[in-house]
């Protein structure tokens, strides 16, 4: 009973700054994991508002192409109304937009395309970070029971220790 006795005390402070250093560690944790969601807002908002700038970016090319559409079909009834010299120039620019406008097709559903896939991430990394916040819960419910026991049964050896 001699031998265990010294180890006791020697195990009491060790003990206390083992429950110290979870603790702190707990502390550092959520800091870490405040300081990530932090960023991640902030990523999340500056890919918000830059996905809304090619939105408008390709909202306004669609609307001048369109507009351009409009003008060159209505300058193209006068022109066959009339004998026109630049009648080649003009198809050519008819070409030239219905052209772009098989390039911006695609575009558009490049850009549904990248939304999904956005919100699908989203979505997934939102999930996993409430499954580590209920694991970060869990954890500091479990180091808060651990160390109460702890400190319960050095009570215990304490007090056996004082009437022995």
């Amino acid at each position: 009973m001699t031998t265990t006795e010294p180890t006791q005390p020697q195990n009491q402070p060790q003990q206390m700054m083992s429950l110290s250093f979870s603790s702190q560690m707990s502390k550092e944790d959520e800091e870490m994991a405040r300081s990530a969601l932090s960023a991640f807002r902030a990523k999340e908002d500056e890919i918000e508002k830059r996905k809304m700038e090619v939105r408008e970016r390709v909202k306004a090319q669609l609307g001048r192409v369109e507009e351009e559409t409009r003008r060159l079909a209505s300058i193209r009834e006068e022109l066959e109304t009339m004998a026109d010299p630049m009648r080649k120039e003009v198809n050519w620019v008819r070409k030239k937009i219905d052209s772009v406008n098989k390039e911006l097709k695609p575009l558009g559903s490049t850009v549904q395309k990248k939304e999904r896939e956005y919100k699908e991430a989203l979505d997934t990394f939102n999930e996993k970070n409430r499954e580590k916040v209920q694991l970060i819960t869990k954890l500091m419910e479990l180091v808060g029971e651990s160390e109460k026991l702890r400190l319960k049964k050095l009570d215990e050896l304490s007090k056996s220790i004082d009437t022995e």
